[in-house]
């Protein structure tokens, strides 16, 4: 893995990293205004919740108004300050039961999306051409946003659909195609079966609640995991757990497969070799086990997926230099590839990504690799 991925994705990132991506500063600042404006309507209410004026960025003053002043009753550890912790883990329980827990989580996320990315993003602008670069392995978390110009979007999936819904337009010029991707067929399915209804009759909410469903339980989440993830109660969230896995029994099948592989060989891996070794799997301690067996669950698929994204960036590197192409890969996110495509070269680099993602390995289920053109990242979606 190192001498044939690792060190070949190297060179990638290496390109990427110095290539940069475009970013449209007016709009980041419009964004942040408009971050900062929720963010201040979301601090009225909490105030307005509590009774009292304080400062929302002080952990210590907000657990002072939470668990003295409104009385509810702390769910963690007293900190060394003496105060009762007011961690995200703390909120997320509380907000199942108080709504100025859920307004305090909604805040700090305005806040640190604000400071971290819509904030700080345009100070990072190179003036000589527009572009952000980051070098450090540290920073590349930072690459969320949108991004004037004409992109290719390619993402895999796992997954191939019968009847992929295609639609077609024209953006700036630039020929857009959105094949909708095959997991939202998946959800629709998963989601009938969950709720009881007919595929076509599906919701929005509904899809969404069987994405929560379906990765979180392949991941190991338990029922008061759901119940905090989709706001239901824990009654609710066990019946849709046992719906689930009485609809997919394969699925429970491979998770105690799975445990009990880590249990044996104190390893699992990817589908190309790469081992996530557990020594905790044997701990005696319950909950460093069952963080184990969970990270057992997650790593053969999230792994294989990291190893597959990197093949792909190896692949579409080397056409795009074997090519001479001018179009350039400027950034992975996820499962996704976004390029800088000159407009000669759009269809070309459109015909030609689904096939170099997609042949990077053969998998009992074939791989597909869907891909959206537009004049920025959002619209190539």
């Amino acid at each position: 893995m190192y001498e044939t991925l690792e060190l070949p994705v190297e060179n990638v990132l290496w390109r990427m990293e110095r290539t940069g991506v475009l970013v449209d500063a007016a709009l980041l600042g419009a964004q942040s205004e408009e971050l900062g404006r929720e963010a201040a309507a979301l601090e009225a209410a909490i105030h307005e919740m509590a009774g009292v004026q304080f400062n929302l960025a002080s952990p210590r003053q907000l657990s002072d108004v939470l668990f003295n002043r409104l009385g509810i009753a702390p769910k963690g550890k007293k900190l060394a300050s003496g105060a009762y912790s007011t961690g995200e883990e703390v909120l997320s329980e509380l907000s199942l039961d108080y709504p100025i827990a859920k307004k305090v989580l909604e805040y700090r996320a305005l806040t640190k999306l604000k400071s971290t990315y819509t904030d700080k993003l345009p100070q990072m602008i190179d003036e000589k051409d527009g572009r952000v670069r980051f070098i450090s392995s540290a920073s590349r978390r930072l690459v969320l946003f949108m991004t004037p110009g004409m992109y290719v979007n390619a993402s895999f999936s796992l997954l191939k659909t019968e009847n992929p819904t295609m639609s077609e337009g024209r953006t700036s010029g630039v020929h857009c195609i959105l094949l909708y991707s095959s997991p939202r067929v998946l959800l629709r399915a998963t989601a009938s079966e969950v709720f009881g209804v007919d595929i076509g009759n599906v919701t929005a909410q509904q899809r969404r609640m069987a994405k929560v469903i379906n990765f979180g339980l392949i991941y190991g989440m338990s029922a008061w995991g759901l119940r905090q993830n989709l706001g239901v109660e824990k009654g609710v969230a066990e019946h849709y757990i046992e719906q689930y896995f009485a609809r997919y029994p394969k699925v429970k099948k491979y998770m105690e497969d799975i445990r009990a592989q880590a249990r044996t060989h104190g390893y699992v891996q990817t589908a190309f070799g790469r081992r996530l070794w557990l020594p905790d799997i044997a701990s005696s301690r319950i909950p460093v086990q069952k963080a184990a067996e969970r990270a057992a669950i997650n790593a053969p698929m999230q792994g294989t997926a990291a190893d597959l994204i990197k093949m792909a960036m190896v692949a579409v590197q080397r056409w795009l230099e074997e090519t001479g192409a001018a179009s350039r890969m400027i950034l992975q996110v996820h499962d996704e590839l976004i390029l800088e495509v000159p407009q000669a070269e759009v269809e070309t680099v459109r015909e030609a990504l689904p096939r170099l993602m997609a042949g990077v390995a053969s998998l009992k289920v074939p791989l597909v690799a869907e891909v959206g053109v537009a004049d920025n990242w959002e619209a190539a979606h």
